[in-house]
């Protein structure tokens, strides 16, 4: 048995490479041996379940295929597409995973989560996060046409495309210690997320123990697959 783990594939209509990239990956896996993990931002911008484009029903079809046949795929909200409900699970096959999620590989009790919350230095992001993650914002969003909701989002990210050129590279990066605590709170020394779009390794010491943080690459450029199997990771490059 396989488990897989990508993150920030920011599939959309202006990079269709990286939608056929994605779905040829998913046509390769194995349902009765692989099990896939995404840990947030599969879509550079989701505005709600009821709003599919095209590219969306291609991308739904593709996870329908891989677990209509006993496929597992668990999906974890990111920042650009929080609104993944209950219609995309149903539509899709996939089951929607809270933030954090505890697994275990090989019997080691294993983090998962997106990493936006471990971003505790940029305190503006984290406003903003809070405020756009309350269900009566978000009522009140879904409340609006197709058509609102795509003005808003599109304003939204350009807002946030031009405060990051203006915002350090460190500040985007975690906090060590938001890391540290959120691992001790969960009693782990092995944490997996995605978002801050910056692979590594990286080993560290919590409390006297060896413990590990996995940082899954981004698909902007080319995508890659963080796979677990027989006890040990390896990154595997996917062509885009």
């Amino acid at each position: 048995m396989r488990t897989l783990f990508i993150s920030d594939l920011h599939l959309s209509a202006e990079r269709p490479e990286a939608i056929d990239c994605f779905l040829g990956f998913l046509a390769g896996l194995s349902a009765e041996d692989d099990h896939l993990y995404i840990l947030g931002d599969l879509f550079e911008v989701w505005i709600g379940d009821d709003a599919l484009a095209p590219e969306h029903a291609r991308i739904m079809e593709g996870f329908r295929a891989f677990t209509s046949k006993g496929g597992l795929v668990d999906v974890m909200h990111g920042n650009r597409d929080f609104l993944l409900g209950e219609g995309f699970a149903a539509r899709t096959g996939c089951r929607l995973l809270p933030d954090p999620t505890l697994i275990e590989l090989a019997g080691v009790p294993t983090l998962l989560s997106h990493g936006d919350t471990l971003c505790t230095d940029d305190q503006a992001y984290l406003a903003y996060r809070a405020h756009v993650r309350n269900p009566e914002v978000q009522k009140h969003f879904l409340a609006l046409s197709i058509e609102e909701r795509v003005q808003v989002a599109r304003e939204h990210r350009n807002q946030s495309k031009a405060e990051s050129k203006q915002k350090s590279y460190a500040i985007m990066d975690v906090n060590q210690g938001a890391v540290e605590a959120l691992m001790r709170e969960h009693g782990v020394t092995r944490l997996i997320h995605g978002h801050t779009h910056r692979p590594a390794h990286h080993r560290f010491t919590l409390d006297g123990k060896a413990a590990e943080r996995i940082v899954l690459a981004d698909w902007y450029d080319a995508g890659s697959v963080l796979v677990f199997a027989d006890g040990t990771f390896i990154t595997l490059p996917l062509a885009a």
